[in-house]
């Protein structure tokens, strides 16, 4: 089995009224930069991790540093704009990143690349930021890691006396104006001129993550968020409600802004890193006794048949099968007919309509100390968690296009331009030309081409190179809804990832 943890080892180797609100301009050298119909002067970012600056697995003070909202507001200050406040990590004194309750660590610390091992590992230092270490709010960037588009208008959201039940966010703790307040409440309460809007990726998201474990609250039309998993799909009709309360109060005072969709969940690395195929054989004697131990499993699929238990069809897509050369990962499937009456059990062998999450690598491959012939994706199926289905897939897919209409609904109704992230990401998955001629990509690390990823080593956040790459867009879509006009950023200005020569 060392050939398959090798293949593994490559593998390693996210307040002003309109009527008379002051359009700023400024001259730069030839280039004069104007605000438009847009008034800069008191930008606030809402959002979750992405509008956070998160990074590398993790929340550090030069991630935040170049989060998006971040670079958008260096950039507004050429037409305008006013002071971008953050809740940085002020005790991060090393660029950890992480958080502890007194002595237990509750947030990781930051993902670095070392070097030594030609891997991806976390950096080998402690975090420093205490979470009862307050640094009350409200601050310019709301992005509120791990948030889900409920939790902005959550009260006690902030009060780290909830974080034991799991209803307070420990990167909200730290930054709330009171343990109280709702996100929301803090980002009105400043009175902006504008906003950007750019939530509920994670109300699909960590669903995908946890390769399903959880529940599509659509398919069980529950409405009532306080009831739902920490995994759950939001039901559609909860998220169009809650944006537009979102929208209702950023706008209540006559702000302008851009509100952004959601991508697909396989537009990031961590879902596309691990083919659904990446066990190599190459001798058949070896073969012949994967397929002798599934012998009897292929047999009783063939009785079910008889029986009129299944149809020919999902006999042949239960089926297990081994051949020389690269062979997908055998896998449970809860969307099988349930024949366990039989003996059966639900599984079957991954597709290319499966998604493999990128944390299956720890895995994949793996024999059990005691029997080595009991090895995860071959001799023990996967199980349910390390794997997302195609019919998972569907799920998350039709929910996130259901937020994606009601987000541009909501955006039509409001006269709110809408940045289109979902294509961007797809650009980025694809390989993105930007203005420069370069090429960048999605590719997870690989060695290589370090200079041109745009993913950070969590799989799912950008580096601060494509956040650039997102400020830009954001740009984009600002200059061409309100006659604005700024500078772009060079995102090869931007780092990528830390690279340590031995982990220290």
């Amino acid at each position: 089995m060392k050939k398959i943890l090798n293949i593994l080892a490559v593998l390693l180797v996210v307040l002003s009224f309109t009527a008379c609100k002051p359009e700023f301009s400024e001259p730069i050298g030839e280039q004069t930069y104007t605000s438009g119909e847009a008034d800069f002067s008191n930008y606030v970012a809402v959002g979750n991790s992405l509008t956070a600056g998160y990074t590398n697995g993790t929340l550090y003070k030069s991630g935040q540093a170049n989060s998006f909202p971040s670079i958008l507001a260096n950039q507004m200050k050429l037409a305008g704009g006013g002071d971008f406040t953050q809740p940085y990590m002020e005790d991060d004194t090393n660029d950890v990143g992480g958080m502890t309750l007194g002595p237990v660590t509750i947030l990781p610390q930051k993902l670095i690349i070392d070097a030594s091992q030609g891997g991806v590992d976390r950096i080998n230092q402690e975090p420093t930021m205490d979470v009862s270490d307050v640094h009350p709010g409200p601050y310019n960037n709301m992005g509120v890691p791990g948030a889900k588009l409920f939790h902005l208008v959550a009260h006690g959201y902030g009060n780290i006396a909830n974080l034991a039940t799991f209803q307070a966010n420990p990167y909200y703790v730290r930054m709330a104006s009171a343990p109280d307040k709702a996100v929301i409440e803090d980002a009105v309460a400043q009175n902006p001129t504008f906003f950007t809007l750019w939530i509920g990726n994670n109300d699909v998201l960590s669903y995908a993550t946890s390769g399903g474990i959880g529940v599509d609250q659509n398919a069980t039309n529950n409405i009532d968020p306080s009831t739902y998993g920490p995994n759950d799909i939001t039901n559609v009709n909860v998220f169009g409600a809650v944006y537009q309360q979102l929208v209702d109060a950023l706008t209540a005072n006559g702000a302008k802004g851009v509100v952004a969709t959601i991508p697909d969940v396989a537009s990031v690395p961590f879902f596309t890193t691990i083919p659904y195929a990446p066990i190599p054989l190459d001798d058949q004697s070896q073969v012949d006794a994967l397929n002798a131990a599934y012998a009897q499993y292929n047999g009783g699929l063939a009785q079910a048949v008889q029986a009129g238990l299944i149809t020919q069809d999902e006999a042949d897509i239960r089926t297990i099968n081994f051949a020389l050369g690269a062979n997908a990962l055998v896998m449970e499937d809860e969307y099988l007919t349930d024949l366990s009456a039989s003996g059966l059990p639900s599984i079957r062998q991954a597709t290319v309509d499966d998604l493999v999450p990128l944390r299956a690598m720890s895995v994949i491959g793996v024999a059990d100390p005691n029997n080595p012939q009991l090895v995860n994706g071959l001799t023990v199926p996967l199980e349910d968690q390390w794997i997302l289905s195609k019919d998972e897939i569907t799920e998350v897919r039709a929910a996130t296009a259901g937020f994606n209409q009601m987000i541009n609904g909501i955006a039509a109704s409001k006269g709110l331009p809408v940045a289109d992230m979902a294509a961007l990401m797809e650009g980025m998955k694809n390989g993105l030309v930007i203005e420069d001629g370069s090429t960048y990509t999605a590719n997870y690390f690989n060695g290589t081409n370090l200079d041109k990823l745009l993913f950070g080593l969590d799989g799912v956040h950008p580096t601060p190179r494509g956040y650039a790459i997102i400020a830009n867009k954001f740009i984009d879509v600002i200059e061409d809804a309100y006659g604005a006009k700024l500078p772009k950023v060079i995102p090869a200005d931007y780092s990528t990832f830390d690279i340590l020569p031995t982990n220290q």
